[in-house]
Formats: structure tokens, sequence, C-alpha cells
């Protein structure tokens, strides 16, 4: 705090407010626990829960065994009997081996018991790639879950988000899955205090613009507002829109950014086919095709699974000057 009284901003990086975010949890009720692979005595995966076990003990930090199914149904059972679990799926690759739980438990329990065993369970996960992981721990499969009726799916892409968005999602009696890109871990920055509590359920924009939008999420927020960056310099206004939260998707904010700009490209790092992109772009077709002033263009991965040669992989995801050139053709 300065000498005036007034909160002053923090520097951290976004694996030490998600760390923050969860010691604040777990401090202000008794009823949170973190559990799941090497989140205890190794300190998480990605450090992410590094500390937390000496902390608070291994009653509320618990390493489990290496069955994402197991523990995740274990979450789910904890949160039936009204406790408030947060598990951590190493990576999203290897949350498949939950889906089952995932979608047949947690997503639908509240609907096939008339309403009477709601879940309120937090899923994290890391997603996305460009850190040479290869195929098996590097896609962005969010898409994926956003389809499942039942279920919020949040992507917090900034260090305010990775520090604010776990609370609202700890209060939210349904299940709630936050994906972390891997590639922020290590992004820092200052940390303001927060004017109020973070919104969950609506986009933001990140940067107005008059002349394209670019519609993004996650780890490709950063290369969007590169890209709007190096269009400024040739005298286009991009606006860029962080999504946030992917169920349920903000029609009114894109709806709103696509009739303030007549154009939009959209920047997602899962594939093509089938993607958030190809959702979006349908919802802005249907919503406010009158709206637009050229085609919507998608930006996405190759449609390979991520290769692991670092050359090969930067190939296959969305780059900034991919998004410069959708822009471009977009503007025409």
């Amino acid at each position: 705090m300065s000498a005036d009284g007034q909160m002053e901003e923090a520097k951290t990086t976004y694996r030490e407010a998600m760390r923050e975010a969860l010691r604040d949890a777990l401090s202000a009720d008794d009823r949170v626990f973190l559990m799941g692979e090497d989140v205890g005595r190794y300190g998480g995966c990605f450090g992410v829960s590094l500390g937390l076990l000496e902390e608070f003990g291994p009653e509320r930090i618990r390493d489990t065994p290496l069955s994402e199914s197991a523990f995740v149904g274990a979450g789910i059972g904890a949160a039936l009997a009204g406790m408030r679990p947060i598990v951590e799926i190493m990576t999203v690759n290897f949350s498949l081996l939950a889906l089952d739980q995932i979608l047949n438990n947690a997503a639908t329990l509240l609907h096939m018991s008339g309403g009477q065993l709601p879940v309120p369970l937090v899923i994290r996960m890391t997603t996305g790639a460009g850190r040479q992981l290869a195929a098996q721990h590097s896609h962005s499969l969010e898409g994926w879950y956003a389809h499942i009726p039942g279920i919020r799916v949040l992507a917090p892409a900034t260090i305010e988000d990775a520090r604010h968005m776990l609370a609202p999602a700890l209060a939210d009696p349904d299940p709630v899955l936050i994906f972390e890109h891997g590639s922020l871990y290590n992004v820092s920055g200052e940390l303001s205090p927060p004017a109020a509590p973070v919104d969950i359920d609506h986009a933001t924009v990140r940067r107005p613009g008059t002349d394209i939008s670019l519609i993004t999420y996650g780890g490709s927020l950063s290369k969007a507002l590169a890209a709007a960056d190096e269009l400024s310099t040739e005298g286009t206004s991009a606006e860029v829109v962080d999504l946030r939260t992917l169920r349920p998707l903000d029609n009114e904010a894109i709806s709103a950014t696509v009739a303030r700009t007549h154009r939009a490209v959209i920047v997602d790092e899962a594939w093509r086919t089938g993607s958030l992109a190809a959702e979006i772009s349908a919802r802005i077709a249907e919503e406010s095709f009158y709206e637009l002033d050229a085609p919507v263009e998608r930006v996405c991965s190759a449609e390979v699974p991520i290769p692991y040669a670092r050359r090969l992989e930067e190939a296959a995801l969305p780059q900034i000057a991919d998004i410069v050139a959708a822009a471009h053709r977009a503007v025409g």
C-alpha cells in the first residue's frame, strides 16, 4: 500500500497469480481442497501449487494416483457430498481419460436428478502448444468441452483473470473447467487490485478498434494484440476481443464487435474443422450477416497432430503473420 493509502500494483507471473488464487480459496473456505497428480510434494507439474502442501497439509493438497477417471470421479463425489474440490488434470490431452466422468456424470447429474444433485466442481488443466511437448501434451481441446451442456468453460488469458477467475468459478453451482494455456505460466506483469469481481459471463474488449475485429481467447490473445499493433502501423484499427468464457459464449459481445467494425478474424489454436472458430463464424452468419462487409476469416492450427520439432510446431500453429494476413484479406 502506498503512503496515501492506495493499493499498489504488484509484479507477478501468471503462475504465481494462479497460486495466489488457490491460496485465497483454500484460506477462505475449509470445504475447498486441491487434488491431482503431483500437486503436493512436487508442487504441480507446472509449479502452480508449489508450497501449498506445506501451508495447508495433505488433507487439503492431495496427491492422486495416475488415473484421471478415478480422481475426477472422486472430485465429483466430494462435490456431491458438499465439498468444493479443485481437480487439476496435468494436460488437456489426459483429460480424455476422464471424459466419461466429466460428460456422463459431472455435466448431467443435475439434469438426471431433476435438480437435486448440483456438482460444484472446478477442474483446472493446461492446454495448448508452443513448448515442444509433442502431440500427446499439446493440443487445444477446449472446443470439445464447450460443446457439452451442463458445464462452464473458462480460458483466462491474462494475469488478472488467472488471479481472480477461480473465486467465481468455485461459487458456481455447476461444474467449471478452467483451461490455462501452458505458454502463459511464465508471463509476468503488474497485477492491480480488482475494482470488482471478475465477470465470468461476458467477453471483454482488450483493445478498441474500428476497422476489423480480432476475436480470440487464451494463449492466442497476445498474438492477436501483437497483430493489432502491426496493423495499426499500416493504418488499420483492429479491435481485439477476449472471449474469456467459451461456454456459454457471449453472443452479444460478438455481435456488438462485428456491428462496430463490419469485419472479423477469429483466432483459435484448435483445429479448424469443428472448432470454436467454426461455431463463432456460424453465429456471426446467423445473427450479424448484414453487418459484414467481408467474409469471416479463421486462423487455426494445421490439421495435423502437433509436431515436436520447433519449426514444424511453429508452422502448425497460428502466428502473428497469419493473423495479419487474414486481416488484410478481410479489409481488402
